[in-house]
């Protein structure tokens, strides 16, 4: 693997844990104040600068077309995290969306 999709994966996985961060700092914080300034928050969006470099160098050499679209699959695992840490609810209408998003991303590779 090139150091550019190395750091498209990276970029997807840090991605994940910035929204995970985000998440456990809202559940926590009774205001918007205090979620702001929980460190959680702060975790978060600074992971979120890096995968943003991440995803900048993957793009020097991975055509946005196949990086954009690879980045969805964040939105799959994110959900199915969500539904462990959180609870949160993963019925058909979720399943069958991760389900298309893999494909999708699998389909965007083929070329």
């Amino acid at each position: 693997m090139s150091v550019y999709y190395t750091s498209l994966v990276a970029a997807i996985l840090l991605g994940i844990a910035g929204q995970i961060a985000l998440k456990s700092a809202a559940e926590v914080s009774p205001t918007v104040i205090a979620q702001f300034l929980n460190p959680l928050t702060i975790v978060g969006l600074a992971v979120y600068i890096v995968a943003a470099l991440c995803y900048i160098l993957a793009l020097k050499r991975i055509p946005v077309s196949i990086a954009f679209p690879s980045v969805a699959a964040s939105y799959a695992v994110v959900a199915v995290l969500a539904h462990v840490l959180w609870n949160e609810p993963l019925g058909w209408p979720q399943l069958t969306g991760i389900v298309l998003i893999g494909s999708g991303v699998l389909l965007i590779h083929q070329y």
